[in-house]
C-alpha cells in the first residue's frame, strides 16, 4: 500500500494546486477588473491632466506599501516563517489532549503570532504618522516639477493611512497562504477596487481627485475585514474554556500571552537579517515606478497618467501569470523547509515554463490589440482620441518586458524560501534599476514616455535573467540553456501570436467585437506557433486539457438518465466489465477472447459483495472459475 500513496501525493498535490490556482485566478481575474473599471471611473471623471499627475504622485505611497507588505516582502518573509512553524507542529509529539495541541503556549504557530504581530502593528502606524507628516517633502522628492503640489501632499495625507492596513492585510495574507486558505487572500484587491470606486462616484463631484484617495484608504480597511474571519478561524485558535457553560476572563488570557516564548534557538527564525534583504529588493523593484514618474514630471502634463493607464493593462497578463507562483510558493517554501531540494526545484522549473507561457499570451494579445483596448476601456469623457493613441503606443512598449516581470516574480520565491538571508535578488534588481535610470534619463529627451517605457522594459529583463543565473548557481540547480532555449520558443510564438492579431484588429471595425475576436484568434495562433516551434509545455497543457474533457464527458454520460447506478437490460457483461468503469474494464480491454480472464474479475466482483453497504452477504461460496475443473463423470441412465 506504500508504493501507490507515493504514487498519488503528487497527483494530489497537483490537483490542489489546479484547484487552488483555479479559484485564485477567478478573484483576481475579477480584482483586475474591477481595477481596470476604477480606473475607467477616474479617467472619465478626471481626464489625463495635471490632477490626475497630482493624485498618482500621491498613490505612489499605497503602490510601494502594496508590494513591500502585501505582494513581495511580507509574503516572501513570512509564508517560509508560517511554513516552517506547520512543519515543526507537525514534527513534535502530539500532546495527550488534542485541542491543548492548537492553544497551548508551546504551538510554534501561536508563538509566531504572538511574537510579530504587535511589534509589526506598532511600527507600521508610526511609519504612517511619519509618512502624513512628511507628505510635502516627499512629493517634492517625487515629482519637484508636479503642477498641482498641493493637491498632491493632500493625497498623499490620505493615503498614508495604507502604511498600517496594508501591513495588517498582507500580514493576514501570508499567513493564510501558508495554511494553504487562498480564497481570502485573493479577494482582497474585489474589496480594494469597489471601495474607490464608490468613494469616487459618491463624493468625486464634491472633493475631486482627493475623492480618490479617500477611496483607497477605505478600501485598504476592507482588506483587513474581508481576511479576519478566516485568519481567526484558521490561524489564530486563541484559547478556549473547558467547559462549555464558563467563560474566558480577560486577565488570565493576557497572561498566558505574556508566557508565549520569543522565536529565540530553535524557533522558528525571524529578524532584520531576514528582512533587510527582502525589503531591500522589494524597495529597489518599487523603485523603476518612481523613477519613471521622477523623469516624467519634467514632460508636458499628463505624461504620467499615459504611463499609468498603458502600464496598468499591460500588467494584467504579468498579474495573472504570478497567480501559479502565489499559489505554489507555499508547496516550494514547505518543500525547501523539509531539506527536499530535487521537489523544489521540478516545482520551479514548472512554474517558470507555466508563467511565461500565460503572460506572452497576454502579451501577444496586449500589443496586437493595444488601440482596440485603450479605445474600449478608457476613451470616454475627459479622455480624448489624443490619450488613447498615446496610451496604446506606450502599452506596446511596456509589453516587451512583461516577460521579465513575470519570471522576476517567480524567480525571487525560491531565494527567500530558506532562513537564512540573502542579498542577491536586492543586487539584481539594483543592476536592473540603474540601467532603467540610465536609459530612462537619455532617451526621455527625445522619445518622452517611449523611451520611459523601454527603460522600464530592458531593466527588468536584465534583472529576471540575473536572477535565473543566480538561482541555478546557488540555489537550485536549473538547467539554464534548457529553459532559454524553451522561452524562446514561447516568444517566437507570441511574436507571430501578436502580428496576427494587430493584422486581424486593424482590419475589424467595432472595438467590442475585434476584442473579443481576438480572445480566441491570438491564443489559437500561440497555440499553432508553439506546436510548431516544439515549445515546452504546450503539448502538455493541451494534453492535460483534452484528457480533463474527456473525462467530463464519460462522467456526464454515467449520469445520463437510463444509466445511472444500472447496467442496460440488452447487456451480457456484468457492470464492470465495460470500458472506462473501472480497473475491470482495463483489464478485459485485452483479454476478451479467453473465458477464463473474463470469469476472473466476474468471481472478484462477487468476493466484494458482502463489503458493500446496504447489500446482503451471499452464502454460496465463490468459485475460482480460473481454476481447471475436475471432468464431469456421466450416467448412462441420464438422457
Amino acid at each position: 500500500m506504500a508504493a501507490p500513496a507515493r504514487e498519488q501525493a503528487p497527483r494530489g498535490a497537483e490537483r490542489f494546486v489546479a484547484r487552488a490556482a483555479a479559484v485564485t485566478a477567478m478573484l483576481t481575474a475579477c480584482g483586475a477588473l474591477f481595477g481596470l473599471v476604477r480606473d475607467q471611473t477616474i479617467a472619465r471623471l478626471f481626464g489625463a491632466t495635471g490632477a490626475t499627475d497630482a493624485f498618482l504622485v500621491a498613490w505612489t505611497v499605497p503602490e510601494v506599501a502594496a508590494t513591500l507588505l502585501i505582494e513581495d516582502a511580507m509574503a516572501l518573509v513570512l509564508i517560509p516563517a508560517f511554513s516552517l512553524a506547520l512543519s515543526r507542529r507537525q514534527a513534535a509529539p502530539a500532546p495527550a489532549v488534542q485541542p491543548e495541541r492548537s492553544q497551548g503556549a508551546g504551538d510554534p504557530v501561536r508563538a509566531l503570532v504572538a511574537a510579530t504581530a504587535p511589534r509589526l502593528c506598532a511600527a507600521l502606524a508610526g511609519a504612517a504618522l511619519l509618512l502624513a507628516l512628511a507628505a510635502p517633502w516627499i512629493v517634492n522628492l517625487l515629482a519637484p516639477g508636479l503642477t498641482h503640489p498641493a493637491l498632491a501632499v493632500d493625497c498623499t495625507r490620505l493615503t498614508a493611512l495604507t502604511v498600517l492596513t496594508f501591513g495588517v492585510a498582507g500580514y493576514l495574507s501570508a499567513a493564510l497562504r501558508a495554511h494553504r486558505s487562498f480564497v481570502p487572500p485573493a479577494a482582497i484587491y474585489v474589496a480594494y477596487n469597489l471601495a474607490i470606486i464608490g468613494t469616487v462616484l459618491a463624493v468625486g463631484d464634491r472633493w475631486g481627485v482627493r475623492a480618490a484617495a479617500l477611496g483607497v484608504a477605505a478600501g485598504s480597511v476592507l482588506m483587513i475585514l474581508v481576511q479576519l474571519p478566516a485568519f481567526s478561524r484558521t490561524v489564530a485558535t486563541w484559547p478556549r474554556a473547558r467547559t462549555p457553560r464558563s467563560r474566558p476572563r480577560l486577565r488570565p488570557f493576557l497572561a498566558r500571552r505574556r508566557r508565549v516564548p520569543r522565536l529565540r534557538g530553535a524557533a522558528v527564525p525571524l529578524g532584520l537579517a531576514v528582512l533587510a534583504p527582502v525589503a531591500l529588493f522589494t524597495l529597489t523593484r518599487q523603485a523603476q515606478v518612481l523613477v519613471e514618474r521622477f523623469v516624467a514630471s519634467s514632460l508636458p502634463p499628463g505624461a504620467i497618467s499615459h504611463l499609468n493607464y498603458a502600464q496598468k493593462i499591460a500588467q494584467v497578463p504579468m498579474v495573472l501569470s504570478l497567480m501559479i507562483c502565489t499559489v505554489t510558493f507555499p508547496l516550494v517554501a514547505r518543500a525547501m523547509a523539509d531539506g527536499e531540494r530535487e521537489r523544489a526545484r521540478r516545482r520551479v522549473e514548472r512554474d517558470l515554463y507555466l508563467a511565461g507561457l500565460v503572460v506572452l499570451v497576454g502579451a501577444a494579445y496586449v500589443v496586437g490589440y493595444a488601440p482596440t483596448l485603450v479605445e474600449l476601456l478608457f476613451q470616454r469623457g475627459a479622455f480624448d482620441a489624443d490619450d488613447t493613441s498615446v496610451t496604446a503606443s506606450v502599452m506596446r512598449v511596456y509589453a516587451i518586458g512583461l516577460l521579465g516581470h513575470s519570471l522576476t516574480g517567480a524567480l525571487v520565491r525560491p531565494f527567500f524560501s530558506v532562513a537564512r538571508p540573502t542579498w542577491y535578488p536586492a543586487l539584481a534588481m539594483l543592476g536592473g534599476l540603474l540601467l532603467t535610470t540610465a536609459v530612462g534619463v537619455a532617451t526621455a529627451r527625445h522619445w518622452g514616455v517611449y523611451g520611459i517605457a523601454l527603460a522600464n522594459a530592458l531593466g527588468i529583463t536584465t534583472s529576471a535573467a540575473l536572477l535565473l543565473r543566480g538561482l541555478s548557481r546557488r540555489m537550485i540547480p536549473l538547467d539554464v540553456r534548457r529553459m532559454g532555449a524553451g522561452l524562446g520558443r514561447l516568444v517566437a510564438a507570441a511574436a507571430v501570436a501578436s502580428a496576427v492579431g494587430a493584422v486581424a484588429a486593424h482590419l475589424a471595425t467595432a472595438s467590442l467585437a475585434a476584442a473579443a475576436y481576438g480572445l480566441c484568434l491570438v491564443p489559437t495562433v500561440f497555440a499553432a506557433a508553439a506546436l510548431a516551434l516544439r515549445a515546452p509545455e504546450v503539448a502538455d497543457l493541451l494534453g492535460s486539457a483534452g484528457g480533463t474533457a474527456r473525462r467530463a464527458a464519460a462522467h456526464a454520460a454515467r449520469r445520463l438518465p437510463g444509466r445511472a447506478g444500472r447496467t442496460p437490460a440488452h447487456s451480457d457483461t456484468p457492470p464492470d466489465s465495460h470500458r472506462g468503469d473501472g480497473p475491470a474494464g482495463d483489464h478485459l480491454a485485452g483479454h476478451r477472447d479467453d473465458p477464463h480472464r473474463q470469469a476472473a474479475p466476474r468471481a472478484a466482483n462477487t468476493s466484494r459483495d458482502p463489503d458493500r453497504p446496504g447489500r446482503a452477504p451471499r452464502t454460496r461460496p465463490v468459485r475460482d472459475d480460473a481454476a481447471p475443473r475436475p471432468p464431469r463423470r456421466t450416467d448412462p441412465h441420464d438422457h
